[in-house]
């Protein structure tokens, strides 16, 4: 994790020391584009501390809106009620983790740290997707695909969803649109006439990529879809985006 300020305060180092002694890695990095940018690969946790009344640049905070987003970042806001309001004013709904008013209980800022990193590691901020496809090796591909960024859940039905989907909560559904006995478009009625599962979000897999294929599979209304030949880089990017606009 990084931690960020205007300059490195006496109580921002104490801060820092306490994360630094429950074996996580914290350093100081000001709030600067350039500085924050450079530290970004491989950060998860962001804490902003505002001493003083002294805000970062709408600049470096319309840059924290962004890479949080972008990269599924959250922060640790501390400072005063109406300064830490000016930044998390600016970012969507849940990219806060915590917000400490000062002065911060140093015991209780350690604890926050460590229940993000025991939540971080258990996947609880990652988001989850139902595979639902009725060939095998073409499950165990995606899911190998996307298991590092993503919770997978795997059915090789469209029943096995439906009963899968009474008893779990899902961020997206891949449906095969091919597949015997109840094909992707009954499923996805099914799904659209229950109250319960009328609202979740499903893109369609497809292995048919001609125009008249293509088209009957929009006028199903599904949030989008992917032909079955999508490259692992453009399918976690296409993730990456449906996510960024459904946050």
């Amino acid at each position: 994790m990084i931690f960020l300020g205007e300059k490195e305060a006496f109580i921002a180092r104490v801060l820092i020391k306490k994360i630094k002694d429950t074996g996580a890695e914290c350093d100081f990095v000001p709030w600067t584009v350039k500085d924050i940018s450079a530290n970004l690969p491989e950060t998860s946790l962001i804490t902003v501390f505002i001493e003083d009344g002294t805000l970062p640049d709408e600049e470096v905070i319309h840059y924290l809106a962004d890479i949080v987003e972008e990269h599924s970042i959250q922060l640790i806001l501390i400072g005063d009620n109406t300064d830490t309001r000016q930044i998390s004013d600016h970012l969507a709904n849940g990219a806060v983790y915590k917000t400490f008013t000062r002065p911060v209980d140093n015991n209780e800022y350690a604890e926050c740290v460590t229940d993000y990193f025991e939540k971080a590691n258990s996947g609880a901020f990652k988001k989850s997707i139902l595979v639902v496809d009725d060939d095998p090796q073409y499950l165990t591909t995606i899911r190998e695909w996307l298991k590092d960024t993503y919770k997978v859940a795997m059915v090789n039905s469209g029943l096995q969803a439906i009963k899968w989907l009474g008893k779990n909560k899902v961020n997206l559904i891949l449906l095969d649109h091919d597949m015997p006995v109840t094909t992707g478009p009954q499923v996805l009625e099914m799904l659209r006439s229950d109250p319960e599962t009328a609202s979740i979000p499903v893109m369609f897999l497809t292995g048919k990529g001609d125009k008249e294929s293509v088209m009957a599979v929009v006028a199903l209304k599904p949030e989008g879809y992917f032909l079955k030949s999508i490259k692992k880089t453009e399918l976690l990017e296409k993730l990456q985006e449906f996510f960024i606009l459904h946050r």
